[in-house]
C-alpha cells in the first residue's frame, strides 16, 4: 500500500516573543540582533520526527501533554508549516483538532454546519442534502438555531463530529474529541470511526484512553520531549507507556 502521510526529519519551533525586550526601535535599527534573539529564544514543539503512515492505517499518537502530538496533527492538516523538514500528505484531509475550531461564535449551529461543510469541500447542493442527517446526528434540539457561543464543549463536539459523518475524507485527524460527551454519543462516534476504517480511511488519533486505542488503532507512535521515541503495535507500546506514566506518578 502507498503512504498517505510521511514526515521527513520534521521540526517545528515557535519564537518566544516575550524575550524580545530590547525595545522595538533598537530591534528595527539592528535586524541582526532581532534574528539572534529569535534563534536564542524559541520553543521547540517537535524535533527531527520521521515516519510513514500507509493508506488505511489507524495510528494513535500518545504522550504526555505538551509532547507535540497536536502540533503534529496541525502539520498534517496543513494549518502549520514545519520549521525544517518535509511533510508529505496524499489525499483529502478532514480534521477535528480543537473543539469549536472553525466555528463562528455568532453564527447558529445550522449556519456553522453550512460553513464547516463548505470548508471541508462539499458543494452547496451537497450541504443542503446532508443538512438533515447532520442535524439529526448532533441531537442539539432547539440549540441548532442558537449561536454557538452559548454551546458547551460537549455540544461543540456533537456539532463538529456530526459534520464529519457526511464527508468522505482520505485522512481523518481526531484530537481528543471523544473525551467529551455522554456515553451514548461516544458510542455513535465509535460507529462512525468503524465505518471510516471499513472504507479504508487513514486515521490519526490522539487519545489518552487505552481502550479507544486498542479498539481503533493498528499502530502507536509515542512522543516524549517533542521527539518520537517508539513506534509499534498497541500491545507492544501501551504497556511501556503506562509503566512510564505510573513510575512518574509515583515520584511525585
Amino acid at each position: 500500500m502507498s503512504s498517505t502521510v510521511e514526515l521527513v526529519k520534521v521540526s517545528k519551533s515557535y519564537p518566544l516573543w516575550h524575550h524580545l525586550g530590547s525595545g522595538l526601535k533598537s530591534l528595527l535599527l539592528h535586524p541582526g540582533q532581532l534574528k539572534a534573539l529569535i534563534r536564542q529564544h524559541q520553543h521547540t514543539a517537535l524535533e527531527n520526527v520521521s515516519f510513514r503512515i500507509r493508506r488505511g492505517e489507524s495510528v494513535a499518537l500518545i504522550g504526555r501533554n505538551g509532547a507535540g502530538k497536536s502540533t503534529l496533527l496541525g502539520l498534517v492538516a496543513g494549518v502549520l508549516s514545519p520549521t525544517t523538514g518535509e511533510v508529505k500528505v496524499c489525499g483529502r484531509v478532514a480534521s477535528m483538532l480543537e473543539l469549536g475550531a472553525g466555528f463562528h461564535p455568532e453564527l447558529t449551529g445550522r449556519e456553522n454546519i453550512a460553513l464547516n461543510a463548505t470548508l471541508l469541500g462539499l458543494r452547496w447542493e451537497e450541504v443542503k442534502r446532508a443538512m438533515p442527517a447532520i442535524i439529526d446526528f448532533a441531537e442539539l434540539g432547539r440549540f441548532i438555531d442558537e449561536p454557538v457561543r452559548v454551546y458547551s464543549s460537549g455540544m461543540l463536539a456533537r456539532l463538529g463530529f456530526a459534520v464529519m459523518t457526511q464527508i468522505s475524507p482520505d485522512i481523518l485527524l481526531v484530537d481528543e474529541v471523544l473525551a467529551v460527551g455522554d456515553a451514548a454519543f461516544r458510542q455513535r462516534c465509535y460507529e462512525v470511526l468503524k465505518r471510516f476504517r471499513a472504507q479504508g480511511v487513514t486515521l490519526l488519533f490522539v487519545s489518552h484512553n487505552p481502550k479507544d486505542i486498542q479498539q481503533f488503532c493498528d499502530r502507536v507512535l509515542w512522543f516524549e520531549n517533542h521527539q518520537m521515541i517508539a513506534d509499534g503495535s498497541p500491545n507492544d507500546i501501551l504497556p511501556l507507556y503506562q509503566d512510564a506514566m505510573q513510575q512518574e506518578a509515583s515520584k511525585k
